[in-house]
């Protein structure tokens, strides 16, 4: 067994790492950018060392830095999380030119699983079902489009390298083919720096189901089903495992299909076999399909080690260091059931938009599993992926285990940004989800109605002025003058309303408030207010803000009624920076005719591109940022001219 390992990575991932190899013994360095430099996994690792600038061009993936900063602490393998490095081969390459050891599969895996198109001809030939399609190298249009009428329609169009949705586009109708074709080489020349494309059957109620495989080389096994099909835009909302409505024989089945997959390439360590499924006649053995291979360790691993009892990280050092598989097949077995829900800094109401902030209060319930790479006080940055915690709960049944991950989602806390908290609590509550009737469509379907986070109640605004007003930790002439008790008032703000509240203080104890035209009388008792009939939720106050920690936290301003913003109307002709990020692209230019709707500029932000758009017709004026700029939220990049 290694005595130290380096962890190329960050945040979750590598604080996960650390957890196992340190029970271990194994001692662990981390390396950090400029924004990490006072991060948890920094905090966590017996060594750190700094690596490069805050963007991961200039630290995370420095693969030559990462590896001499191994090769100085001592460090004997290199742990590389997932993204960043973890599935680029050449990185494997220099690492073991070094003389370290890769906590992973061998460059040649990764290589013969880093194209879809090659994949699938691998994996054919490996007996593994293919969906039907065209993963050829002739990228002719019109012999792509002739592809895809044998195939019948629909069609999906998808770029050969890379993943997340880019360069993937549905045709549903034949002369509609040629045109998304061009848009999804475009999209994939952009991503990804290759523009080849394959073409696939569309299948009509898709679900996503994975097999985790674990490898030493010749050998494999796997660990069962996971199923990933609750998906906003290609990325995974809420995983579990088993897959609901799950037969023996389709398990059989598709397990058997991982470990052929993996064993024909001659897999080392953790991976995950991703197929589609064709749910419109239940789970059948025939109606599965390989889309990809993921040769690392999956963000949703933990609901695998929750239903087998299996460390898969301990695996992955055990097997690395020269150790045999831990397990046979027949000695793996599935208890109870668990799900994932991944908790992200991000806008739900303004489309997912991802978001920063300082953490001013952040706290897990009891009774769930919580993998976070971010404590309170520390900053979600806009460099990275805006992942605040993983949420994983386990039970005896499907039933049970959805209850606790509901309660769990019900009881986090977090304060200093906004957060897909209700979204994720909303989606739990999913009377579909709730029959195990998933694909990969039904958070699309629903979207509008999952998205709305409910209002507040008059008790959350009466607690969010208490907070406000200093009125929870009261003292025994809390409330009393020479003549009369106090009264007073409170200006708060909930989503651009304005909330006027008044409070009479009658003691320490007992405070009558009126909201609206409701009288509510708050009470302490036995040590706890109650506001009406109910417990007061707990509250945090950051700034002017409160944060009320019930229907997944509501966040109110304190509003100052002696302050007037001059500039409140805002200049509805200035197209801004939405969140701090990199200008990648500006589209428009002084004297452009531009329409509502048109792309003006495109920001990079947290490993996503985010297209600007133009609010109304009119006339460019001014473009105010350049390409490779890097803006702050709220910085104006182009501006049309007065009506």
């Amino acid at each position: 067994m290694f005595s130290k390992i380096l962890i190329a990575n960050r945040g979750e991932i590598a604080c996960r790492v650390m957890e196992t190899a340190q029970r271990m013994g194994v001692a662990c360095v981390a390396v950090y950018s400029d924004a990490d430099v006072a991060a948890k996994h920094v905090a966590m690792a017996d060594e750190a060392v700094h690596i490069g600038g805050a963007a991961p061009g200039d630290s995370y993936l420095r693969g030559d830095v990462i590896i001499e900063a191994a090769l100085d602490s001592g460090a004997q393998a290199i742990h590389p999380g997932y993204g960043f490095l973890s599935e680029n081969p050449d990185f494997v390459d220099l690492v073991e030119a070094a003389g370290l050891s890769f906590i992973g599969p061998s460059a040649d895996a990764i290589r013969k699983m880093g194209l879809k198109d090659a994949a699938k001809v691998l994996m054919e030939a490996a007996g593994v079902p293919v969906v039907p399609g065209y993963h050829g190298d002739n990228q002719d249009p019109e012999h792509l489009s002739g592809a895809a009428d044998a195939i019948g329609y629909p069609v999906l169009i998808k770029a050969v390298a890379g993943g997340g949705g880019k360069g993937m586009r549905l045709v549903e109708q034949p002369q509609d083919f040629l045109a998304a074709l061009e848009s999804a080489r475009g999209e994939a020349r952009t991503a990804f720096g290759n523009d080849a494309v394959l073409v696939e059957k569309f299948v009509s109620k898709p679900r996503h189901i994975e097999v985790q495989v674990f490898g030493d080389g010749t050998h494999a096994v796997h660990l069962f089903e996971r199923d990933c099909s609750l998906q906003r835009r290609h990325q995974k909302v809420i995983e579990e495992a088993p897959a609901p409505g799950m037969t023996q024989a389709m398990r059989d089945a598709m397990g058997q299909a991982g470990v052929r997959a993996a064993e024909a390439i001659g897999y080392k360590g953790a991976g995950t076999v991703e197929f589609i499924v064709d749910a419109s006649d239940g789970l059948r053995p025939d109606r599965f399909w390989f889309m990809e291979m993921n040769t690392r360790l999956q963000v949703e691993h933990p609901v695998t080690e929750a239903i087998t009892g299996i460390d898969l990280v301990e695996w992955q050092l055990r097997v690395a260091s020269g150790e045999a598989l831990p397990k046979r097949q027949a000695d793996l077995s599935i208890t109870g059931h668990a799900f994932e829900a991944r908790l992200y800094a991000e806008d739900v109401p303004k489309g997912f938009l991802p978001a920063t902030g300082t953490l001013t209060h952040l706290q897990f319930p009891d009774g769930c599993r919580a993998d976070s790479g971010v404590r309170a006080g520390d900053t979600i940055s806009p460099w990275y992926d805006p992942m605040i915690a993983k949420l994983v709960v386990h039970g005896p049944t499907r039933a049970v285990a959805l209850a606790r991950l509901e309660r769990a989602l019900h009881h986090t806390q977090v304060g200093g940004t906004v957060t897909n908290l209700a979204f994720l609590g909303s989606l739990a509550g999913h009377a579909g989800f709730a029959a195990g009737d998933v694909d990969t469509g039904l958070i699309g379907r629903d979207l509008d109605r999952l998205a709305c986070a409910p209002g507040p109640e008059p008790c959350h605004v009466v607690a969010a002025a208490m907070r406000a007003l200093g009125l929870v930790e009261t003292s025994d002439d809390t409330g009393f003058t020479l003549w009369a008790p106090v009264r007073r008032a409170a200006h708060l703000g909930w989503q651009g309303e304005a909330i006027v509240v008044d409070v009479q203080v009658e003691g320490p104890d007992l405070q009558l408030w009126q909201v609206g035209p409701d009288q509510i009388r708050a009470e302490r008792r036995d040590g706890r207010w109650r506001i009406g009939w109910q417990a007061m939720p707990d509250t945090a106050l950051s700034g002017s803000t409160v944060t009320v920690f019930d229907r997944h936290g509501l966040a109110f301003d304190i509003v100052d009624p002696l302050d007037r913003d001059a500039s409140g109307g805002g200049d509805t002709n200035v197209i801004e920076a939405p969140m701090p990020g990199l200008v990648k692209a500006v589209l428009a230019e002084p004297g452009q005719q531009v329409r509502e709707g048109d792309r003006l500029a495109v920001l990079e932000a947290m490993k996503m591109e985010h297209a600007l758009l133009a609010a109304r017709d009119g006339v460019v004026a001014e473009v105010l940022s350049a390409e490779g700029a890097q803006v702050e939220a709220g910085a104006a990049l182009v501006r049309l001219q007065e009506e």
